[in-house]
């Protein structure tokens, strides 16, 4: 049977124009008078749904112009209510409509689409569902790593993480404003000392004399290291193992 009019599906549930139907019906009635007239006894949002549509004007522009999507039933029962020759065609399209949509077989087709559809979409939430996971870890792997190795650590080690070099590294954590330099040692500013973030241990070497000598050096504990990552973080500068550049 050729096709009278337009039918969309949306929500597993046939739909087509009222403006459509009130054209294939040849009515001379206006449409809003029409629909005046007639979706009285219809109950909206269940028969129908309010949907403005767009047209083009002849000046090039676009305007608003109100419209109906009905559903299969209620169609059918306008097609009766008009009491044309149109009406009864139209009925009788949409009848066949109906019994090709109910059809066991189309019934199965839908529902498997519908859940290759559901599949689909899960999958997808899955892997978004994983990939947040995965960035999750990754953004808690350094701090895993940190609270991981309670042994205080050399600023070249901690620089290691990032990329740097100690000498480059301790000039960072002076832009940040972690640590100065005072007559050739770093010292962590006012603000931060005292508070467990390093420890100092002396070591013994030889000189190029072969006599002993001692020197003290600056050891980050575990606390320590968590303050330069959260200021590091703060500055938008992260640890390799979290950075979305390197593999």
């Amino acid at each position: 049977m050729k096709d009278l009019i337009p039918i969309k599906v949306e929500n597993d549930q046939q739909l087509l124009s009222a403006r459509d139907l009130h054209k294939g019906l040849g009515l001379k009635r206006q449409f809003t008078d029409w629909v005046k007239q007639n979706f009285k006894d219809f109950e909206e949002n269940t028969d129908f749904v309010f949907t403005p549509q767009s047209v083009n004007m002849p000046n090039g522009g676009t305007k608003q112009i109100k419209d109906y999507f009905l559903t299969i039933d209620m169609a059918k029962q306008l097609c009766l209510m008009s009491r044309t020759e149109k009406g009864k065609q139209y009925r009788k399209y949409l009848i066949e409509v109906e019994r090709k949509w109910n059809d066991p077989q189309e019934v199965v087709k839908r529902g498997y689409a519908i859940l290759q559809n559901e599949n689909t979409q899960l999958k997808l939430e899955n892997k978004n569902l994983t990939v947040q996971l995965e960035e999750s870890n990754k953004k808690a792997s350094y701090l895993d790593v940190i609270l991981g190795t309670p042994d205080a650590l050399a600023i070249t080690q901690i620089a290691a993480d990032y990329g740097y070099g100690a000498v480059n590294f301790n000039k960072l954590l002076k832009q940040v404003g972690i640590q100065h330099k005072v007559n050739g040692q770093w010292i962590l500013y006012k603000v931060y000392m005292g508070k467990g973030y390093v420890v100092s241990q002396a070591f013994t070497f030889k000189d190029h004399y072969g006599k002993d000598r001692s020197k003290t050096t600056t050891y980050w504990t575990q606390k320590g290291r968590k303050l330069i990552y959260d200021v590091l973080k703060d500055n938008d500068i992260l640890p390799l193992i979290e950075r979305d550049d390197i593999a």
